[in-house]
């Protein structure tokens, strides 16, 4: 690339999005950084071509046409022409991976509402005396063994197979396409009634579905439960020791995350893509640059892939 600055953007990052935050917000924000950062740098100087140019021959009176030889910048290296990183491509394949995302999800017993959320309409009041830790334990422990039994499914896997076999001592045992919600491992971290904190492992989940989950663990408990908060604490191989904080979104931060990421991104996605998956070898941090067709200079693309993978790091609500 033309810019040292730019040249470092290529891979994938992880923030926090403070809760309340609208994504799209959050993604104007940090692109306005990036641009901020990169405008800020002292651009380099543009590669220079000969080109030979069609003209009068000097100090000629006749019409004769002689070619000159000049020097013009080269086009593709010019500063102000940007270029999609392959993060793009690399936030595509770790989607492909369908790795879990872990989540906090606090609840409150005794309230029922229309959308499953504190703040919703309320449909009903009940009493929770007769609630334990142990009887909420005991409905986790059902829930969780009937969605790893969904999960084995959804995986189209031969589990007399060898394959099978070793994915289960690796714990990669996944589905391998679209799925409902599948929770590989849910436990109780507090229970002081009213309220619970629940950690939630699962692939393939969307807000709601974690909302009704609380709603539905409530019933279970011969009684009612609303969800007060969502609140991712990993997405994939990032935690929250991965996220950049709403101070840290600029130039220098992000690209250090970048490169702190790489080869672990390289990583998980060789151990996880299966081999007969069609998938050719995986850039490293320094790989191929410019793929797919950018919505703006620094290249949309990558910021809905990371929505529809499931966007930021922490603080969902």
């Amino acid at each position: 690339m033309g810019s040292p600055g730019l040249a470092r953007l290529h891979g994938l990052f992880a923030v926090y999005k403070p809760p309340g935050l609208k994504w799209l917000h959050l993604r104007d924000t940090i692109e306005m950084q990036l641009l901020k950062g990169l405008n800020a740098c002292k651009p380099p100087t543009p590669k220079q071509r000969v080109r030979f140019l069609l003209g009068p021959m000097e100090g000629s009176e006749e019409k004769e046409l002689t070619l000159t030889a000049t020097s013009v910048p080269t086009l593709t290296n010019h500063p102000l022409v940007l270029a999609v990183g392959h993060g793009c491509r690399l936030l595509t394949d770790l989607y492909d991976t369908h790795l879990t995302k872990a989540y906090t999800v606090r609840g409150l017993l005794g309230k029922a509402t229309d959308n499953f959320q504190e703040d919703g309409r309320l449909v009903e009041k009940t009493t929770y005396d007769h609630v334990t830790r142990e009887k909420l334990e005991r409905i986790l422990s059902v829930i969780q063994g009937s969605h790893q039994k969904a999960l084995v499914m959804y995986s189209n896997l031969d589990l007399q197979s060898q394959e099978a076999y070793e994915m289960a001592v690796r714990g990669l045992i996944r589905p391998m396409s679209k799925s409902p919600m599948l929770i590989s491992g849910v436990r109780c971290l507090r229970f002081e009634p009213p309220e619970f904190l629940l950690e939630v492992q699962c692939v393939h989940e969307t807000q709601q579905q974690l909302r009704k989950l609380v709603h539905e663990i409530g019933l279970e408990l011969k009684t009612t439960a609303v969800c007060s908060r969502v609140r991712r604490t990993r997405d994939g191989l990032f935690t929250l020791d991965d996220a950049l904080l709403r101070t840290q979104w600029d130039l220098q931060n992000i690209q250090e995350a970048i490169q702190a990421a790489a080869p672990r991104v390289v990583a998980e996605l060789e151990k996880n893509l299966r081999p007969h998956s069609g998938t050719q070898q995986l850039p490293g941090p320094a790989g191929p640059q410019g793929s797919g067709h950018p919505d703006s200079a620094l290249g949309l693309g990558c910021w809905r892939a990371g929505r529809a993978a499931g966007g930021a790091v922490g603080g969902l609500r």
